[in-house]
């Protein structure tokens, strides 16, 4: 790399503890996916939705964004964003065990589908890209509110940006000019359905029709992600209105643990892009930097194992929910009579 190459990061404005942090977050979000596809392998957790290979860009743009104060609509695999903007790995690890304390839904809804109060994360469901009009509609009640310095932030995967909700929440984010920033993580299948099987051109060429920016980046490219997200957040803010980015990435794992992803694709594929992941990539660029080490990897990495081992034991003999709260928080108050 060049002497340019080797201070990016600085030149993006982040510190060396800020790169250190966003590869913390990426094996982070890494070692906690690995553990749930063990887990439910060894029948310990019914269902697990994996995103190995999309870490990275999570992260990245997560780092652009301003913690406790943006609206944070992720979509089901964004283990990375979550953990950045707050969310520990023993919440992480109550809502796979479907435990009472799980503060994305108590225990009621499938793991991956993502939501924190405290943290600005918005309520998800499964019917892909319904989170595309949420954040939109977040968006506008901040302009409303006159909290200008907020946007809203939602993901999505490629195959679901052929929904209605996806091109709905365009048009009236395009009109409007919103603060809100929207990111495909196009990790090239729908499933099992691969890309060019989903969208004829580029996702990315749909900002046009609609009025806004779109940019597409290198998905495995931490600091392009962190950039670009920057400077959407910036424009968003300027009054500039939205930006779609496309982030172009590749699914590591199978779709989720239901899925087996050999029968649509090849082992050959699959470690081919192995070869891109941005997680190795981004600990060789702060090697090469000299602000990290292979020592320091290794302290890392078992630093994680206990953490991430912890997390898992305390989750494990956390309480279920009650049979008799199966109304809580779903009405504001108990409903009395027949």
């Amino acid at each position: 790399m060049s002497i340019g190459q080797l201070t990016k990061h600085r030149e993006l404005g982040l510190t060396d503890e800020q790169a250190i942090a966003m590869y913390t977050n990426m094996l982070t979000a890494r070692k906690f996916d690995e553990r749930c596809l063990l887990l439910q392998r060894a029948g310990k957790i019914a269902f697990h939705v994996s995103g190995i290979g999309q870490e990275t860009g999570q992260v990245a743009a997560a780092f652009a964004l301003r913690k406790n104060k943006d609206y944070l609509l992720p979509y089901y695999r964004d283990y990375g964003v979550v953990l950045t903007m707050g969310m520990t790995l023993y919440e992480l690890f109550l809502s796979v065990f479907t435990k009472a304390a799980d503060p994305n839904s108590g225990g009621r809804q499938m793991p991956g589908h993502f939501g924190c109060k405290r943290l600005g994360i918005v309520t998800g469901s499964s019917p892909v890209t319904t989170q595309v009009p949420h954040a939109v509609g977040f968006a506008l009640a901040a302009r409303m509110r006159g909290e200008h310095d907020k946007v809203a932030f939602v993901t999505f995967g490629e195959g679901s940006s052929n929904q209605g909700d996806f091109h709905e929440g365009c048009n009236f984010a395009g009109v409007h000019k919103l603060p809100v920033i929207l990111m495909c993580e196009n990790n090239q299948y729908a499933i099992s359905v691969p890309v060019h099987k989903q969208v004829a051109g580029r996702v990315v060429d749909r900002a046009i029709g609609y009025g806004f920016a779109g940019v597409r980046v290198d998905g495995n490219d931490a600091l392009e992600v962190y950039r670009v997200v920057k400077e959407a957040r910036e424009r968003a803010l300027a009054g500039e209105g939205p930006t779609l980015i496309e982030a172009m990435m590749y699914r590591l794992s199978p779709h989720s643990t239901a899925d087996n992803d050999m029968l649509y694709r090849t082992k050959e594929e699959v470690d081919m892009n192995r070869e891109k992941d941005g997680v190795p990539r981004f600990k060789r660029y702060l090697i090469e930097c000299g602000i990290w080490s292979e020592e320091q990897d290794a302290e890392l990495h078992e630093q994680l194992k206990q953490a991430i081992s912890k997390a898992t034991n305390d989750a494990d003999k956390a309480p279920y929910p009650k049979p008799e709260d199966t109304l809580l928080h779903v009405y504001a108050q108990p409903v009395g009579g027949a």
